[in-house]
């Protein structure tokens, strides 16, 4: 498997690490969308939201919380900040590999 999410959770690809712990690893969209646009990964492979299960729903609700405080430590929280899964090429998703895009720091209206 060559996902980059995967080698960037193992410490094998550099980035600016926001935030970690033992299921989840946050750190800055390298093509940001908006002024704050961090990129909340687990750092077991998953590769889409088809891919879920029952299993992984206390994940995901860890996942959502750790945006939220990002949010508060990024200075976003108050003036509001959108919470953004893509799931298939349709929809967006570049990287086979489940993430949370948390975006803010300005209007974001054409960000859907």
């Amino acid at each position: 498997m060559n996902c980059i999410f995967c080698s960037i959770a193992q410490k094998k690809s550099p980035t600016e690490i926001i935030y970690e712990d033992d299921q989840m690893i946050a750190f800055r969209d390298i093509n940001p969308k908006a002024p704050v646009h961090i990129l909340i990964i687990p750092k077991e492979h998953i590769a889409s939201l088809n891919d879920l299960n029952e299993s992984n729903s206390s994940l995901l609700g860890k996942l959502i919380l750790q945006a939220k405080n990002l949010a508060r430590q990024q200075g976003i929280a108050k003036s509001g900040y959108k919470l953004i899964f893509n799931c298939g090429k349709d929809a967006g998703q570049l990287v086979n590999h489940i993430h949370l895009h948390l975006l803010g720091g300005g209007p974001l209206g054409g960000i859907i």
